[in-house]
């Protein structure tokens, strides 16, 4: 002969004091019902499964870390739940629901880490590939400018400063020597599209600036991009392929040009 209790309907065995469902005590908390038919229906519409919502909420949450966990271990527990409630409790539905997805996410991380692994190497190295043209075409840009300069302003000959080739502070008044508007005021703070420009060894005779290296190396080498680039008074672009620092016209000149 089967128990079940008085409450809420729930199978008992000989040893429980306590009902595991709705917690209402066995022994004097009123009798057990004993019966060898199917457990009596408890009063009143089946509730959801708390457990269940949780399950399905957690499943939907595609971009939570570790949601899926939850969806597994809720939809886990609300279907043992609403086994044992004896018609007390429902959102079997929701729980499988939770439970799909959860396991759905499982099988689905090897797939993203996969394109992950391929994606992310070849997106990086887009990136420096794009900041390197970019870093070429600035150097271009500020040689031209130095030529241009150099044949304004003879009495000072080339510039050893990027903020004299930009506009800087000069606003609507005319070019001048310290603000020649030749580049714009992004190049001319020395940082553009992950590359550092300076302009450095200039030598002077009588005043005049005569020659100058104009540099750009990667602001993380590997990261924002691969080689280093300068250019002299020959104007002619060369590339150091290490990524470092050129730190004189000597070590510039000495450099394969970038077409070689």
């Amino acid at each position: 002969m089967n128990t079940f209790c008085a409450q809420c309907g729930n199978s008992l065995t000989a040893d429980d004091k306590f009902c595991r469902a709705c917690g209402r005590t066995v022994d004097g908390g009123g009798p057990a019902i004993m019966t060898s038919g199917p457990p009596p229906v408890p009063a009143g519409p089946p509730q959801n499964s708390s457990k269940a919502i949780l399950s399905l909420v957690c499943g939907l949450l595609i971009f939570v870390p570790l949601a899926f966990i939850g969806a597994i271990v809720f939809g886990h527990m609300a279907l043992s739940e609403i086994k044992k409630s004896a018609g007390r409790l429902k959102g079997e539905g929701m729980a499988i629901a939770g439970l799909v997805l959860g396991y759905m996410w499982v099988a689905g991380i090897p797939i993203i880490l996969i394109i992950a692994a391929i994606a992310i190497p070849n997106l990086l190295r887009a990136r420096m590939a794009a900041n390197e043209s970019s870093a070429v075409a600035s150097l271009r840009t500020l040689t031209v400018a130095e030529i241009t300069y150099n044949s304004t302003y003879a009495d000072t000959g080339f510039t050893c400063s990027l903020s004299d080739l930009g506009d800087g502070e000069g606003g609507a008044s005319g070019p001048d020597s310290h603000h020649a508007k030749l580049i714009d005021d992004v190049l001319a703070r020395g940082v553009k599209s992950g590359y550092i420009f300076s302009i450095q060894g200039c030598t002077v005779e009588k005043g005049v600036i005569m020659s100058y290296e104009i540099e750009a190396h990667p602001v993380t080498r590997n990261q924002t991009g691969m080689r280093s680039f300068c250019s002299t008074e020959d104007a002619v672009i060369r590339v150091q392929p290490s990524g470092e620092a050129i730190l004189t016209p000597a070590e510039c000149q000495n450099l394969q040009p970038l077409n070689q």
